[in-house]
């Protein structure tokens, strides 16, 4: 059981890091004008997605931190 853990703290982690990457990627490609209007709305829900990604891996690290 305690692999479990670490494979699933490691996936949380790793899930957290791409999320918070994805979103710096879009918030800079955004400022720099590099999508197209009619690319905006699915590059919102994407980055959308990817907050929701962070809120989650937060949410289960301090869950986490509490059960020790």
């Amino acid at each position: 059981m305690a692999n479990e853990k670490s494979g699933s703290s490691q996936i949380v982690e790793l899930s957290n890091r791409a999320a918070r990457s994805t979103i710096a990627v879009i918030d800079t490609v955004v400022q720099r004008g590099g999508f197209r209007g009619e690319e905006l709305s699915t590059i919102g829900q994407l980055r959308d997605q990817c907050v929701q990604i962070v809120s989650l891996a937060e949410a289960e690290v301090a869950k986490a931190a509490e059960s020790k």
